[in-house]
């Protein structure tokens, strides 16, 4: 039997009455500044105005007199429509809560997925090497080109789209009559008990550890001087310019990030491990896991948006592009294995006491 608590929700759960107050100063803030960038002409570093190119992110089908605007006012729209989630309501009209719902999770989706592209990934592949290798300059690169405005406006919008889903999905469990904290209501899913995610659940996690060791290998490959799916002149000019080293450094960071996939299905994933000193047989918190994973996800599949729009992906696959080319069933897998991981072990609600 279902128990339901009279008691007031702990302090770690408010947390979704949070959402949609913060993004709608997140965004009513970005939006300000966007409209500034609309009367001065500068500041929008997306599309055609991206100094490097931006035919990695789909923006650039956007023309730039038009985009500007139009950045600035999906930005300030969305900052209203969360504003008006943070106001309790039962349960609106039909169609005013399919549009508002509607907006809300496109806009989401843009600033999360779209906006972001394959640079957030790739800072996120290269930040260790970036932070050990500081003090000894290496790589020879220069910081300043790396970290640019380009780059803080698409983790910007990353935020800015995870608060703004977050206050969506607080308002639709909201005006569903379910918990906003689990989102269960009187009625359970059967895909959503922990035994049936943890069916479905292996497939997902075989498959997101599955990819990034394919990409590692060529990376790994090629740092040992074997021209796997590359010609060997190529392999020389990386080996030359050090490029060879970064892709080792990406080699090793999938690597990394497909055992540690793999702990959503072991039981180390659940109890640390023996070896770890100090945690050794504890339980593994939840967010520890579902937090990162779902980060990665996100800008896994955010960079495998970018790609398709890349001419090029669309072209004859070798093996050294091959990889990328299965990084969308990637992010999608590893969302999806991160969400059975949480189904498996949330337990009950701490707000509404279901579970």
């Amino acid at each position: 039997m279902t128990t339901i608590t009279g008691s007031p929700p702990r302090s770690d759960s408010r947390w979704p009455d949070r959402f949609a107050p913060l993004a709608a100063g997140w965004l009513g803030l970005w939006g300000v500044l966007a409209l500034i960038s609309v009367l001065t002409g500068a500041g929008y570093p997306l599309g055609a105005n991206e100094p490097r190119g931006g035919d990695d992110n789909l923006l650039h089908l956007v023309p730039v007199e038009l985009a500007t605007s139009l950045f600035a006012g999906v930005l300030l729209t969305a900052a209203v429509v969360a504003l008006a989630m943070t106001r309790p309501s039962g349960r609106p009209p039909g169609p005013l809560r399919a549009l508002l719902l509607g907006y809300g999770w496109a806009v989401a989706v843009v600033l999360a997925l779209v906006v972001p592209d394959t640079r957030v990934l790739l800072i996120l592949g290269y930040l260790p090497i970036l932070i050990v290798g500081a003090p000894f300059e290496w790589p020879p690169v220069d910081y300043s080109d790396v970290f640019t405005w380009a780059l803080f406006v698409r983790f910007a919008a990353l935020v800015g789209g995870l608060l703004l889903a977050g206050a969506v999905l607080t308002w639709q469990r909201r005006t569903a009559a379910a918990c906003v904290g689990c989102g269960r209501g009187d009625t359970g899913r059967g895909w959503t008990t922990p035994a049936s995610a943890a069916r479905w659940g292996r497939w997902a996690t075989g498959i997101a550890v599955v990819i990034p060791l394919t990409y590692a290998v060529t990376r790994f490959a090629w740092a040992v001087g074997i021209p796997l799916g590359i010609s060997r002149e190529f392999l020389t000019d990386m080996q030359d310019t050090g490029l060879v080293w970064a892709g080792l450094g990406l080699g090793a960071f999938a690597t990394v990030g497909a055992i540690l996939t793999l702990g959503l299905v072991q039981g180390w994933g659940e109890r640390f491990p023996r070896w770890m000193i100090g945690l050794a047989g504890r339980r593994v918190p939840v967010k520890l896991a579902v937090v990162p994973a779902t980060l990665v996800a996100i800008a896994v599949t955010a960079a495998s948006l970018g790609l398709l729009g890349q001419p090029e992906f669309w072209q004859e696959i070798d093996v050294a592009g091959g990889p990328a080319r299965l990084w969308p069933l990637w992010g999608v897998a590893l969302g999806a294995a991160t969400y059975a991981y949480h189904m498996r072990r949330r337990g009950a609600c701490r707000r509404c006491g279901r579970g």
